[in-house]
């Protein structure tokens, strides 16, 4: 599906294609490369090279250009594509700051964890385990002391064949939960897409909306987000119908994601929705096969072009059972750690996990590793 790029073509064909940069060619050492490097974004990743890729129908075409040769190329590229890489570029050099969650700061300039608490019968995971509220309320005051940044809080199961539930359902099995964890300091989201949930979990105390359907399913979604002025997680999935995993086809899963994601924060951006407030999540698992979810997770520094915080959640993924003789989802830690700590490497912001500790150590080793690297 690539094919080899040259200057020429840039700058003589392909005059309908869109552009893509992707950070590429990580580096330890910033200091030895002088500004033959970038710093990703405010986090502790530097690359010394793009992967640039063009993209026409189902023809793409992609080559490796070190950080100082980038300006020639877009130089060589038609206005249009030019004007693209160019705020690409920026892109992933602006600040993404902090989170203000309520009276909570979460600050994105190293890794931080967001615990799953799924308040329900029948999620592929952990179903049951906390659908009584005394059990969800306890383990999210266990994974704030653990280490989680924020404890997202759901009341409807999304896997595959998981059966709609009613929002009056929903709001009656995150409700108290959301507010006991409010109410004892722990900065809550909110799992959901449907505007009534939302509302009532917002009420209670949750200070940003993480909705599988990037604001799609519920048509008073968006205006809620953008009236409560909260953060909210844009993830991607290839339905807003009720199974969210259907229609999962791609003519080239990485920029298919990208594309309806690069959507949907314009969209967000039009209906008034601060910028600094949207954060994206490419989705893994929802609608897209083994293949689909690995070339994910090696592209995943692409999504930092789209100018937000970045949520990458593998957390006990069918994937990793694929990968490991079909291994359960309870047998499914050491998967997910290293997908998470992969997903550090990229520089994603923040990783949503059932398992805390194990996931904290990971990233202290993660920080140590990188701190010697840049101090040696």
């Amino acid at each position: 599906m690539f094919a080899p790029l040259t200057k020429p073509v840039l700058g003589t064909t392909w005059e309908d294609a869109r552009v893509y940069l992707r950070p590429a060619c990580f580096v330890d050492r910033p200091h030895e490369l002088d500004d033959a490097c970038l710093r990703l974004t405010d986090t502790m990743v530097w690359f010394a090279a793009w992967h640039v890729s063009l993209r026409d129908d189902g023809n793409v075409k992609s080559a490796i250009v070190p950080v100082p040769e980038l300006d020639a190329w877009i130089a060589a590229m038609p206005d249009r594509l030019a004007e693209a890489a160019t705020a690409q570029r920026a892109a992933v050099a602006r600040p993404r700051g902090n989170l203000q969650l309520g009276e909570r700061v979460v600050r994105l300039g190293e890794p931080q964890l967001m615990g799953i608490i799924n308040a329900t019968p029948d999620s592929f995971s952990d179903g049951g385990k906390h659908v009584d509220t005394a059990a969800a309320i306890d383990a999210g005051f266990a994974m704030a002391s653990a280490g989680a940044a924020i404890v997202d809080v759901g009341g409807e199961s999304t896997r595959p064949g998981a059966p709609l539930v009613w929002e009056g359902d929903e709001i009656q099995r995150i409700e108290g939960v959301v507010s006991a964890l409010a109410k004892g300091g722990v900065a809550v989201s909110i799992d959901t897409r449907k505007a009534a949930v939302m509302e009532a979990a917002l009420a209670a105390g949750a200070t940003i909306v993480n909705d599988i359907s990037a604001l799609r399913y519920d048509e008073r979604a968006m205006e809620v987000v953008a009236r409560a002025g909260c953060p909210v997680v844009l993830m991607h999935a290839p339905s807003a119908k009720s199974d969210p995993h259907e229609g999962g086809t791609y003519a080239h899963p990485v920029f298919d994601v990208y594309d309806l994601l690069a959507e949907r924060v314009a969209a967000c951006r039009a209906a008034g929705i601060d910028p600094a407030k949207i954060i994206v999540d490419p989705g893994i698992g929802f609608g897209k096969g083994i293949g689909d979810n690995l070339a994910l997770v090696n592209a995943l520094a692409l999504f930092h072009t789209l100018g937000c915080p970045l949520l990458f959640g593998a957390s006990r993924k069918r994937m990793i059972g694929a990968l490991d003789n079909e291994a359960p989802a309870d047998a499914r830690l050491g998967g997910s750690v290293a997908l998470h700590y992969q997903a550090a490497t990229q520089g994603a912001q923040l990783l949503r996990v059932h398992d805390v500790a194990e996931n904290r150590q990971a990233l202290r080793v993660w920080r140590g590793l990188r701190d010697a690297a840049l101090t040696a």
